[in-house]
Order: C-alpha cells, then structure tokens, then sequence
C-alpha cells in the first residue's frame, strides 16, 4: 500500500483545511473584535470600509472578524460531530458482525430504525428538546449519523472474524472481549478513518441548515449562524450569507478531497494509490 504523496487531491485538501486551522487559532491576532460586538454602522457592504474591508451585519457586527471565529465553531462542532459518529458505529457495526446470531439481529434492526428516520428531523427534534447549545448540536448530529458507519464496520468485522490470525486467537485460548479489542477493532478502523472527513462535513452542513432554521448556540458565532442571522435581508443583503455559504463550502470540499484521497490509501480493498 503506497504512501498518497504524489496526490493532488490530498494536498488541496490539506493545504485548504490547514488554512482554515490556522485562521480559526489565530483568530484573535487576525481581528481585533469580538465578533458579536456592534463595532460599525450596520449593512457596511464589502469593501466600503477599510477597517471592516468584508463588511458588517445589520447589527454592525463585522463579518471579517465573525469568520474567522466562526471557522473555531463550525470545524469544534465538525470534528467532533465527526469522531463521536465514528466512535458510535465503529462499536456498534464491530459487535454486531463479530458475534453475529442475535447481537447482530438486534443492532441491525436498530440501526435500521435510525435510518428510515429522516437524519435532519430528528436532530431538530433532539436539538428543539435539549436546547440549542454546541454540545447538543453535536449530541444530536451524532445520534443520527452513525448507522451508515456502523454498517460499513459491520462488514469489516464479519470479514475480519473468519481470518487466520483470529482464529489462531480463540485456538490459544484469547477471549472474544480480547479479540475483539486487539485484533477487530484496530483492523476496522481503517475504513472508517477514510470516512472521518465525509462525517465531518457532514456535521459542518447539518450544523448549518440547524441554524439556518434559528437553532444555533445564541452565544457563539458559527459561519451557520451567520447564514441565519442573514436570512431575512437575503435579497438585499445577499453578502450576509454568501460570504459564511463560501467558508462551508470550500471547507467541505476541502473534506471531500481529502476523505476520497484517503479512502483510496485506506480502503483495502481498493488497494491503495498507485
């Protein structure tokens, strides 16, 4: 399996997403504001005012100063909608295709259920009764997003389970806690590593639909709350929204060129990048 240095896909994806890191670290030697500070006269559009060069929101918020603290937010509530996904179906889809029979039985039909759910309504449903905070967003964007990794991890179990060397493990006498522990799961990771990036954008895209429909935390700025907050003044106002809508949309397609690079070394089964 070789190393994907030589992909331009994973070097885009890299190079744009350290961007973005590094701007959301160094957010306060970049702005000097508090993003949800009044600093300016409201509908400052791009480039009227040197001072805020991508404008002001119709409270006088600068926009400038909003993505780049909002990149903090959006990316915390990504990666961590992200890993708490991977976590979840990683477990699941190992325990249910390891012992097979009735385990697999139940928490297939479990996962099942999840997914006829339409995902962004039942995370409404779930942020409405928790309240709309960042660690609810993420609560809610996980309980709904694992049963696609739990299925893929399910399969890699199963598989896994009928190989030489885990055989060789229950012959000495390994228990299946152990098994399961050292062999299954390290060696079903990897397919679900290779879909991180996916769940991460993913997360980035419901954390802003959520806030464009008013469900964002009201004490932090996310580019999804600038999108909301930008709703009602689309039409003459568009820059509101256009500017948040970019920062997602090249942060996720950042992710998507990432993640494909990586499924393609990752994936076994594809044989890595030539």
């Amino acid at each position: 399996m070789n190393l994907p240095w030589r992909s331009i896909p994973l070097w885009l994806g890299a190079l744009c997403l350290l961007a973005i890191g590094v701007a959301a670290l160094a957010a306060p030697v970049l702005v000097g504001s508090d993003p949800l500070a009044m600093v300016a006269r409201p509908y400052l559009w791009p480039g009227q005012n040197a001072a805020h060069w991508l404008g002001t929101d119709m409270l006088g918020r600068d926009l400038w100063s909003g993505l780049v603290y909002g990149a903090r937010v959006s990316l915390r509530i990504g990666l961590e909608a992200g890993v708490c996904t991977a976590l979840l179906g990683l477990a699941i889809g190992c325990l249910a295709g390891y012992f097979g029979g009735w385990v697999d039985n139940l928490l297939m039909r479990v996962t099942e259920l999840f997914q006829i759910m339409p995902s962004l309504i039942f995370t409404l449903v779930l942020v409405i009764i928790l309240g709309p905070r960042v660690d609810t967003l993420v609560l809610g964007i996980a309980a709904t997003a694992w049963p696609n990794v739990a299925r893929l991890a399910r399969g890699e179990a199963q598989r896994l389970a009928g190989m030489e060397f885990v055989q060789a493990a229950r012959v000495i006498g390994m228990s299946e806690a152990r098994i399961l522990w050292v062999h299954i799961l390290p060696n079903a990771l990897m397919p679900v590593l290779a879909m991180l990036a996916m769940l991460v954008g993913h997360a980035i895209l419901t954390e802003a639909a959520l806030a464009f429909l008013g469900l964002s935390d009201p004490n932090v700025v996310s580019w999804g709350s600038m999108i909301g907050a930008g709703r009602d003044v689309l039409r003459t106002a568009w820059y509101m929204t256009a500017l948040p809508g970019l920062a997602i949309f090249f942060t996720v397609a950042a992710l998507g060129l990432l993640g494909g690079a990586l499924n393609d070394w990752l994936n076994p089964r594809r044989g890595g990048l030539q």
